[in-house]
């Protein structure tokens, strides 16, 4: 039993750690630890190409005790990256992402479905070549932790989706055989502010 006199400023410090867990947190995105990737037909199932974007940024705010959160992306898509240059470049005209016109995609979003304390799906819309469309994430993924390697606070993720590019506008190759399905993967880890 403690001291009558150390009694009180324990049960306070208790409650204060208890509140401050309980506000919701704001994890802003490693960019060395978060890559947006896909993959997507190539000829008509000849073989599937896959690539993935560079350059992105992201914030999570979540809240565990209240099982709600939100998720702001935005992806530079002139960061496009096939493995192979002359892809990179053609993708990048008029034929593809036009990044002269659309040099960004964005994804914004709502944590949902909570279990265990963590989110599985992310229930949100995808704005890619001008065109916003509803888009839910699948978290296959979910951990928080202390990573004593950096000293930080941390949120992992690992979410996909399956979407058709061609109601985004993107339906290069349709009339040649390409299979408009391109599937969307999203590997992040955030770093908690504060």
């Amino acid at each position: 039993m403690y001291p009558r006199n150390l009694a009180l400023p324990t049960i306070l410090l208790a409650l204060y750690a208890g509140t401050a867990f309980a506000k919701p947190a704001t994890y802003i995105c490693d960019p060395d630890h978060t890559y947006p990737s896909f993959s997507a037909d190539h000829f008509g199932g000849l073989s599937v190409w896959r690539g993935k974007f560079t350059k992105s940024t992201c914030t999570i705010v979540l809240d565990r005790q209240a099982q709600t959160g939100k998720v702001t992306v935005t992806v530079d898509v002139s960061s496009v990256d096939f493995g192979m240059p002359a892809l990179n470049a053609g993708s990048q005209t008029t034929e593809l992402f036009d990044v002269a016109k659309y040099p960004t995609a964005t994804y914004t979003g709502r944590l949902a479905d909570f279990k265990n304390g963590s989110p599985t799906k992310v229930i949100g819309q995808l704005t890619l070549h001008g065109v916003t469309q509803p888009l839910t994430l699948t978290i296959r993924h979910f951990e928080c932790k202390e990573v004593a390697m950096f000293h930080q606070y941390r949120c992992g993720a690992d979410a996909a989706v399956e979407f058709d590019r061609a109601k985004y506008g993107m339906d290069y190759g349709k009339s040649i055989g390409f299979q408009m399905w391109v599937r969307l993967h999203i590997q992040v880890e955030g770093v908690r502010q504060g």
